[in-house]
C-alpha cells in the first residue's frame, strides 16, 4: 500500500467529504482530512495509521499551511487535494446582506484558493498532483433563488478551467467536479443558509426554495458512487477538466450547452458587427481536450 496516493480533503466531517474519506481508507489510500472540529472528524471516521484528522480554519492561511505541512511530514507527500468544504446560500440578491454573500464566497471560493496557494509548492516540487475542486451544476446552469451560490460555484469552475492550463506543463491536473443533488445534509440547516429578509415580490424565489427544501433526503445522487468516481478519476491518466456527476447535472448541463449554442447562432451577426472588417476573426484558444 506504500505506493497509494496521499489525499488531502477539506470539509470531511459530513456529507460527500466524509463519504470520500471512508471510501479512500477502505481502498488503502492515506488520507489527511480537515474539519472545523477534529473530534467530530475522529468520531465519524475512527483512528488509523493511514488517517490524519486535522482541525483547520479554512479562513486562515496559517492554519491551512500548518495542516499541509503536517500531512507532508507524516506521509512524505501530497498527491490529491479535494477542495470540498462549502455550503449553500439562497435568496434574491436584494434579500441577502453583503456580509452573508461575502462569507459564502469566503468559504466556497477563497478557501479553495488559499488551499491551492499553500499546496502548490509541494506539487510543483513533485512535478505531479491532482487538484479536485468540488463545484456544482449550479455554477454552469443556475436556477431561480440561488444567484449568490451559483456565482460562487461559477467562480470555482472558471478558476479550475484556467488553472488546469496554467499547471499542465508542471505535470499537475485540475478538475472541477460539478455534481447534481446528492443525498447528503446539503439541504439541511447544517449546510444551507436562506435569507431571513423575505421580500414579498420575490414569490418565484421563495417557491424555488420550498421545492428544493422538499427534496431533502430524497435527492437522487449517491455520495458513495461519487466518491468511487473520484478515486477512478485520479487514477485516470487523462482526467477531464469538467466532470458533471448525476443524471440531473448532465441533463441541466446539456440543456444549457444547447441554449448557449442557439444564442450564439441567433446573435452571431451582432457579435461580428463590432469587429473591424480588416481584422481577421481570431481562432479560439480554447483547449480542445477541455
Amino acid at each position: 500500500m506504500e505506493n497509494k496516493k496521499v489525499w488531502y480533503v477539506t470539509g470531511a466531517s459530513k456529507g460527500l467529504g466524509l463519504t470520500l474519506v471512508k471510501e479512500l481508507l477502505e481502498q488503502g489510500y492515506r488520507v489527511a482530512a480537515t474539519s472545523r472540529c477534529k473530534n467530530a472528524l475522529v468520531e465519524a471516521v475512527g483512528s488509523s495509521d493511514d488517517f490524519l484528522p486535522l482541525e483547520v480554519d479554512l479562513g486562515s492561511e496559517a492554519s491551512i499551511a500548518s495542516s499541509l505541512q503536517a500531512a507532508q511530514t507524516l506521509f512524505g507527500r501530497i498527491d490529491v487535494v479535494v477542495n470540498n468544504a462549502g455550503y449553500g446560500i439562497g435568496g434574491a440578491i436584494e434579500e441577502l446582506s453583503n456580509e452573508e454573500i461575502a462569507l459564502n464566497f469566503d468559504i466556497n471560493v477563497f478557501a479553495p484558493i488559499r488551499v491551492i496557494q499553500k499546496v502548490m509548492p509541494y506539487l510543483r516540487a513533485q512535478r505531479s498532483g491532482h487538484i479536485i475542486n468540488i463545484s456544482s451544476i449550479a455554477g454552469f446552469a443556475g436556477v431561480t433563488g440561488w444567484a449568490a451560490y451559483a456565482a460562487a460555484k461559477a467562480a470555482v469552475t472558471a478558476l479550475s478551467e484556467v488553472m488546469a492550463q496554467d499547471v499542465e506543463s508542471l505535470g499537475i491536473k485540475v478538475t472541477a467536479v460539478c455534481p447534481g443533488a446528492l443525498k447528503t445534509q446539503f439541504l439541511s440547516s447544517e449546510s444551507l443558509v436562506l435569507s431571513g429578509n423575505k421580500i414579498d415580490d420575490y414569490q418565484d424565489v421563495h417557491s424555488s426554495h420550498e421545492r428544493y427544501l422538499a427534496m431533502d433526503g430524497k435527492q437522487i445522487g449517491d455520495p458513495k458512487k461519487v466518491a468511487e468516481v473520484l478515486v477512478q478519476l485520479v487514477e485516470n491518466p487523462h482526467p477531464p477538466v469538467f466532470l458533471y456527476l448525476g443524471s440531473d447535472a448532465w441533463g441541466r448541463a446539456a440543456a444549457k450547452a444547447t441554449h448557449l449554442c442557439d444564442q450564439l447562432d441567433i446573435w452571431k451577426n451582432v457579435s461580428y458587427s463590432t469587429t473591424t472588417a480588416a481584422v481577421p476573426v481570431p481562432q479560439s484558444s480554447f483547449h480542445p481536450s477541455y
